[in-house]
This record gives C-alpha cells, structure tokens and sequence, in this order.
C-alpha cells in the first residue's frame, strides 16, 4: 500500500493535484483542479484516477437539480495524509459547516436571512459608536453626523473591505439604479464554487442587512455565476 502511495506521488502533476485537494476546504471538480493548474481537465481526470486507485482521492457525484450527467467532484479520501498542506483550522471550519449546512436543509432564502440579520447588527454597532464619536459622546467632537445615504455606503464599503472584498465603488457617481460597488476579490470563492446557493446567498445578505442600517436598499446583486459578476447596486435616500 505505502508503495502505491509513493507511485501515485512520485509523478509531479499527480503531487501538485494532491496538494490542491489537501489545502482545499471543499471538494473540487476536474475543471477547477485544471484551471488551477493550468492543464487539461481531461489529463486531471486520468490522474485523479490513478489517485483514486491509490486510495489517495475520493469522488463524489453531486446531483444540483439539472439536466444531464452529474458533477464528480474530488476530495482527499479519509485517513490520506496531509502532507502539511492541510488549510487553517478556521477555514477547514467553514467548510464543513457549509457542507453541514447543505446536509441538514439550508437554503438560499436561510443563507440570505442569517446575513441579513449578521450585517443589520454589525452596521448597527459601526454606526452607534459613530454617532457617538461625532455627536460629543466620550472622545467625541460634536460635529453633526454624516448624512444617511452617504454613511450607508461608506458603511458597506469598509464592511466589504474588512472581510476582504475588495470593494471599488464611488459614492458620487451613482448609475441608473444607485452605486455600484464592484468585488475585485472574493474570500469566499472556493466556498462560493462548492456551495454557490449558501455563500453567495450569505453575502448578498449582508450586504442587505448593512444597507438596510443605513436606510439603503440593495437593488442588485450579481454572484459569481452570472453575466456580469461579482457586484452589488445599492440605492440611498
């Protein structure tokens, strides 16, 4: 067994595969792997294979509700080892309890609902100690507080950036429907792309909930998958 071990290893593109799949905190298809990899999602598969047979590498077939044949999706099998490459416990968290999360139920509308009601709180804190800053709370220098729409924004947009969003946006430029903030990066991708209907549904709805506490509406969202991906439109009073 431990020599199949060290064959399946030995070769480069299959250490390389494993050592993707060992630092990832969900399962990853072929075409992930080869785009990562920058190779062919057809010789990925012959080597996940070979992986496989190592006992190395798991294969799932994940059914999402469409038409046609299943996504395989790769993981390490239990007890393979990880080499040091394994992710930090926190993400190796979030990972499992998005796979919970799916196991047990959730759904967009709950993913939407728990953001939601995270990023209204987390505005609500910001906000408070703001007013008491400018106001003449303790510290404070008692000049008038920020107009509402203004602050809403300004809010979302350093939220965004504090979870390493990368937010790009102009609060004097809005569009037809109100600001765009664009995402130049995603924290979340791996997560997004194993879970899209949980993570990007979570993060649509914080960014609701830390529009709403400044009395702002999100008008638009775009996830990952869509035409135009990866932003959010925001309306202000």
């Amino acid at each position: 067994m431990e020599l199949d071990v060290l064959k399946a290893l030995g070769d480069e593109t299959r250490y390389a595969l494993y050592r993707e799949l060992a630092g990832s905190t969900a399962p990853r298809s072929a075409t992930e792997l080869a785009d990562a990899l920058g190779l062919h999602a057809n010789t990925v598969r012959l080597h996940l294979e070979r992986l496989k047979d190592a006992g190395l590498v798991d294969v799932e077939a994940i059914h999402r509700g469409t038409v046609g044949r299943p996504q395989h999706r790769y993981s390490l099998a239990p007890g393979a080892p990880g080499l040091g490459f394994d992710p930090p416990a926190h993400v190796l968290l979030a990972g499992l309890l998005a796979a919970l999360a799916e196991t047990t139920g959730a759904d967009a509308t709950a993913a939407r609902a728990a953001g939601r009601s995270w990023g209204r709180r987390t505005a609500e804190r910001t906000n408070t100690r703001a007013r008491s800053a400018l106001d003449g709370g303790p510290g404070g220098s008692g000049r008038r507080s920020p107009q509402p729409g203004r602050s809403c924004l300004t809010a979302l947009a350093q939220e965004l950036d504090r979870l390493g969003f990368e937010p790009a946006a102009d609060p004097e430029a809005p569009g037809d429907a109100g600001t765009r903030i664009e995402f130049l990066h995603c924290p979340f991708r791996e997560l997004a792309e194993a879970y899209p209907e949980l993570v990007c549904n979570l993060h649509r709805g914080i960014c609701e909930g830390v529009a709403e506490a400044g009395r702002g509406t999100v008008e638009q969202f775009s996830t990952l998958y869509e035409p135009d991906p990866c932003h959010v439109v925001v309306a202000v009073p």
